[in-house]
This record gives structure tokens, sequence and C-alpha cells, in this order.
């Protein structure tokens, strides 16, 4: 790997490190439960990632820069996009934890996804106005849509452009540690 990947490797590894920690400190306040993130990695791809084990939630973004548009998605495992819903509406956590066993989503949980979308959204914009100084980028939510186990998130991608895939390692309250994984355009990135 040469210096100008490490660095570019480092770079995108810290900017998604703090879109993942505005995103769970917005919704842990909102929430009033901990959202934690912990380990985190980055790397620039061409090709769309699997949520590999069990259906998971793509919460999909659009995003503009200057000239240039694109799309990408924050993948969470279904549970853990449950448990943040459910948070979201109140439910106390004997009802979350009955929640994160359905696989089937009730009309005030789509809802509240909804939400979670709108939250997640919002969040990544602010980090990545920040992170891009005077160049115009603006993120929106594009909603959220499930996804089977080991099939690729739908979301515009030519598998010619770059995509910064980042690995983060979260935990949602007490609950165990899951991955999640996003995918930006890489013109997000500053200096692109």
């Amino acid at each position: 790997m040469d210096t100008k990947t490490q660095s570019s490797n480092l770079n995108d590894t810290q900017m998604l490190r703090e879109v993942l920690d505005r995103i769970a400190s917005d919704l842990s306040m909102i929430i009033d439960r901990e959202i934690q993130v912990q380990d985190a990695s980055a790397e620039r791809v061409k090709k769309r990632a699997r949520g590999e084990d069990t259906i998971h939630l793509s919460f999909k973004l659009g995003f503009k820069k200057d000239d240039c548009e694109g799309h990408g998605c924050i993948l969470i495992p279904l549970p853990e996009a449950v448990s943040i819903a459910s948070y979201l509406m109140m439910a106390p956590d004997e009802v979350v934890q009955a929640k994160r066993e359905e696989n089937s989503l009730d009309r005030g949980l789509k809802d509240a996804m909804m939400e979670v979308a709108n939250f997640i959204g919002g969040s990544t914009d602010a980090v990545l106005r920040s992170w891009n100084g005077k160049q115009e980028v603006a993120v929106c939510s594009e909603g959220c849509q499930g996804v089977k186990a080991g099939d690729v998130p739908n979301f515009p991608h030519d598998g010619a452009a770059e995509l910064i895939l980042g690995r983060i390692q979260m935990q949602v309250h007490e609950f165990p540690p899951f991955e999640l994984i996003l995918m930006f355009p890489s013109f997000v990135a500053p200096g692109a």
C-alpha cells in the first residue's frame, strides 16, 4: 500500500468515525439510550458490500458536492435498527427485546425507521459540511429499505466509481455489539 493510499484510508477512517460519532450522539440523545462507536476502518472499493448473516436495513443517502452527485447507505442489522426505532417510540426495554426477534415491521415502527433515516441524513450532512470547508456538500436521506442477508443494498452505483467502505463496530444500549457497514461515494472526502 503506498503512502497516498494509507493517508487516504486514515483520513477516510477519521471522517467516517466522526460521522458515526455524530449519528450515535444525536440518536442517543433522542432515544435516551447510549449508542457506542467502537472500532472503525475504511477502504476504497468499487463494489457495494453485503450485509451477511441477517436481514439489514439500508438507510439510503443522497450526496451532492459541487457538480458531483452520488448515492450511498448505512447498513444496520435489523435487530439493531428495530431497537433504535423502538426506543425512539419510547418503548421500554422488555418491549424492545421482544421486537428484536421479529422480522416484520408494523406501521408505527416503519414510521420510526423513517425518522431514524432523517436523523442519519442530517447528522451525516452536518459532519461532511464541516469536513469539506468551502466546497459545497449536501447529504439527504433517501429513506430506508430492507436487505436480505447476503444481498447488496439497492442504491444507484455503476461499479466504476470508488466508494468509501467503512466497517464500524457499534453497540446500542446493553445489546451485543454489531458491525455497521457504511458506503459513501469517494468524492465526499475532503480534497476529492
